[in-house]
């Protein structure tokens, strides 16, 4: 190989290195979010959960993109590409999705927050606050676990791909086991403050009681099977 074809060998690997340190994205956690934020005077918030979880809450001076919706991209262009971007959603999925998008879309810096509003709740963060009712009190939620019948409560949101996946064999079980099992299902984003009081942080999850006592805790999905093993087990 001449000297001439290694020096534009080498230049060409360096101008691709400069590019692809252009632009940065990061995963932050909440905290470290909320603080990057506040020492980032021209941040741009972009909240991209759907407009009804967005009236439900969001974090201030925050702009909603929703990341499902069609227009995303084109309402994304509107964003100054120079200045930093900070996204999130509800517990960090979509967020991530969106962030890889802006980044694609030339975005010089993205900020995503690790594990989304859930997680900023969880951590007693300010955000401003919907007119939504806060949902199913602590007291309420324990009243219903004092049933004779084992109790398994499913924590949901209708944004959540793995909770609609679960949904119609829950509704099955429900249906076909009255007797061993009394199904509550709880949606996350209509129960906040409950949700930050049992500390669910992300979805879904199960949680199975017996005499009001905890027997079964599950984060992420769980198949038709194995949750009709853990009743059959706490019948027995």
């Amino acid at each position: 190989m001449s000297k001439k074809l290694i020096v534009i060998f080498f230049l060409t690997i360096l101008t691709g290195c400069g590019k692809a340190q252009n632009n940065s994205k990061s995963n932050l956690p909440a905290t470290e979010f909320s603080k990057k934020l506040d020492m980032t005077p021209d941040a741009q918030l972009v909240d991209v959960r759907t407009p009804g979880e967005f009236r439900n809450g969001h974090l201030k001076n925050a702009m909603n993109i929703d990341w499902n919706a069609d227009d995303f991209s084109e309402k994304a262009k509107a964003l100054d590409k120079d200045r930093p971007v900070f996204v999130y959603c509800m517990s960090g999925p979509r967020s991530t999705s969106a962030a890889a998008k802006l980044q694609e879309m030339g975005f010089k810096n993205v900020y995503e927050m690790k594990g989304g509003m859930m997680k900023w709740r969880n951590a007693g963060l300010p955000e401003i606050k919907g007119s939504t009712s806060k949902g199913m009190s602590l007291a309420q939620y324990n009243e219903i676990l004092k049933s004779e019948t084992p109790v398994l409560v499913d924590f949901y949101a209708e944004w959540c791909a793995p909770c609609k996946k679960m949904e119609p064999y829950l509704h099955k079980m429900a249906a076909e086991m009255p007797d061993k099992v009394k199904i509550v299902r709880i949606n996350t984003d209509e129960n906040t403050e409950l949700c930050k009081e049992l500390n669910v942080s992300a979805l879904p999850v199960l949680k199975l009681y017996k005499n009001n006592k905890l027997i079964w805790d599950n984060l992420g999905f769980a198949s038709e099977e194995q949750v009709k093993k853990q009743v059959s087990e706490i019948n027995n």
